[in-house]
């Protein structure tokens, strides 16, 4: 059957196995970024875990964006399995150190995508990523500002925690 269907999309099979892997990243960074929610709502930091549930739900959005696209253009998306991810962290700053790393991988696999794009001459895949480009630049703009915030704030201070929790949850 996949032959079949094979004659009716664009996609290469290449393509379509690259996309599916971007929507198994965007699928575990919704599930890592919920992770760090509960850690944050477990450990007091309300304001931030709101914020991070909210980046949970953006990154199940990004998922289902690419998921729908591979079925749009004719192809085979695949259910992602769903990965174990970290749910304890060593400090509040530490969810962010490692938030920052996850969205700079996304970027590195959105430029993986696109650069398989160019070399297939699939222009419709790579114009359909492109929002992706844009999306990482402000991810990552978002998560290097609440590390910024650690180094302005100082956390160790009697109101220096709630100040942070404050201060992040109005990032973006």
């Amino acid at each position: 059957m996949k032959d079949l269907l094979r004659t009716n999309t664009s996609l290469t099979e290449g393509i379509e196995q690259i996309l599916n892997l971007q929507a198994k990243i965007e699928s575990d960074a919704s599930n890592k970024y919920l992770a760090m929610a509960a850690w944050l709502d477990r450990n007091g930091y309300a304001n931030t875990a709101e914020y991070l549930y909210k980046q949970a739900e953006e990154e199940r959005e990004h998922f289902l964006k690419v998921f729908k696209y591979i079925t749009d253009m004719g192809g085979i998306a695949i259910t992602p399995s769903v990965s174990e991810v970290q749910q304890e962290f060593a400090s509040f700053r530490e969810v962010f150190e490692i938030a920052l790393q996850n969205e700079i991988a996304v970027t590195k696999a959105v430029n993986k995508v696109i650069a398989k794009c160019r070399a297939e001459n699939d222009y419709a895949t790579e114009d359909f990523m492109m929002w992706y480009v844009s999306e990482q630049r402000e991810e990552e703009k978002n998560a290097r500002r609440a590390l910024e915030l650690f180094e302005l704030i100082n956390e160790n201070e009697a109101t220096g925690k709630f100040a942070l929790d404050v201060q992040i949850a109005k990032i973006g």
